[in-house]
């Protein structure tokens, strides 16, 4: 927190007006969020968010008595205070709209303006949360709001690399990267930025630096394509908190799978993958096969089981899958991409469920204990490990 406290006294004294959005201290949040498992398996979500807020509220008031402390002056805001407004989404609130006046005041008043990050309110006045990593989140909306030059994003890592460096010694750091490309890498499973804060970086084109916390060196700043230089493949995501389900042998007739995904929607569970096809069993049956999180796997349960005896169906769970992916701008304009993507997993025997795509990304689910061999294989493959990445 010292450290924190004394970057942000120095980017002040170069002369500008600085918001810092802290996060709550590392394991804070599962602490806490533990603690409302021990009492209930599915917690109620408004009590939920409750709860978890205050990890931000500490470190908030942590780091602005530090700032006092250093001889600096701060004040810590909460989101109420700020006015973050939210939807009542709870758990997964998206923000509205946020209020500049208070923390424009408080900047121009010499002092910074340290803000609890994750959290907002709604329109009955709840205490609202964004979400893992919605710290991320607040700080791009604040600065799409206040009009900042830059929005820094201090991390444990030093930029976006081409995959995990933890899975992948040879992953190197990319100096610039498109919004778009870090979208798809951050809905990919890349822990280095919540995808809604890149959503927002886009919409308002809010230039974001991703950089460590440990040094003053430069990162990776997620900008517009332009003057961005595209290769074909610029990195490789994986997601193993994802799970499958599979009704199996639902009646082939309009409107079914419709109400299925209809009930998922009511209960606010995210599908990723979705596959239809002709039943094993044959007759006038299909096969519906997708992806949720692994977090929303109980409640999904709870409505699919219902579902399908209504339906005569069957459910099959395989939480033990991965999704591995590609990404790149380059890949617009480059063919055979997703043949040699397939072929490079096929050559060290792993076998694929499920195939996504997108103009600049191919998803496939594979079985969970092939990690790390098909992060490697593909890296590797598209020759990631071989230069360096300065421009997407």
């Amino acid at each position: 927190m010292k450290n924190v406290a004394e970057r942000a006294l120095r980017v002040q004294r170069e002369g500008n007006r600085v918001v810092m959005i802290v996060s709550a201290m590392a394991g804070e949040t599962n602490r806490l969020l533990g603690m409302a498992h021990q009492i209930s398996d599915v917690p109620d979500a408004r009590e939920m968010d409750s709860l978890a807020s205050t990890g931000e509220q500490v470190s908030a008031a942590l780091v602005a008595m530090t700032i006092q402390k250093l001889g600096g002056k701060a004040r810590s805001l909460l989101g109420h205070q700020v006015r973050v407004h939210t939807d009542n989404a709870f758990t997964k609130a998206r923000i509205h709209a946020i209020e500049n006046s208070r923390l424009l005041e408080v900047v121009n008043a010499g002092e910074i303006a340290v803000v609890a990050g994750f959290q907002g309110i709604d329109a009955e006045g709840n205490i609202t949360t964004l979400g893992r990593g919605g710290s991320d989140t607040t700080a791009v909306a604040i600065a799409a709001a206040i009009g900042a030059d830059v929005c820094d994003i201090y991390t444990d890592v030093d930029g976006v690399y081409t995959t995990d460096p933890n899975i992948c010694p040879s992953a190197r750091k990319i100096d610039r990267i498109s919004y778009e490309e870090m979208l798809e890498l951050a809905s990919l499973g890349a822990k280095v930025l919540q995808i809604r804060s890149v959503e927002v970086a886009m919409k308002y084109g809010v230039p974001v630096h991703v950089r460590t916390s440990f040094s003053d060196k430069a990162g990776t700043m997620v900008v517009g394509e332009e003057g961005l230089e595209g290769v074909v493949v610029s990195g490789i995501a994986y997601d193993k908190g994802e799970a499958k389900v599979q009704l199996v042998g639902v009646t082939d007739r309009p409107g079914v799978v419709a109400k299925v995904f209809g009930l998922l929607a009511e209960k606010n569970v995210g599908v990723d993958m979705i596959i239809q096809s002709p039943s094993r069993g044959g007759g006038s049956t299909t096969d519906v096969t997708f992806t949720v999180a692994k977090t929303d796997l109980t409640r999904v349960k709870e409505v699919i089981e219902a579902t399908a005896t209504e339906l005569n169906a069957t459910v099959e769970y395989d939480p033990d899958i991965v999704k591995v992916s590609i990404v790149g701008l380059g890949m617009r304009s480059h063919a055979g991409i997703a043949s040699k993507m397939f072929g490079l997993l096929a050559a060290e025997g792993i076998n694929i469920q499920a195939i996504s795509t997108s103009e600049i990304k191919i998803s496939c689910i594979i079985h969970s204990k092939y990690t790390e061999l098909a992060v490697r294989t593909l890296h590797e493959g598209f020759g990631l490990d071989k230069a360096s990445v300065t421009g997407m």
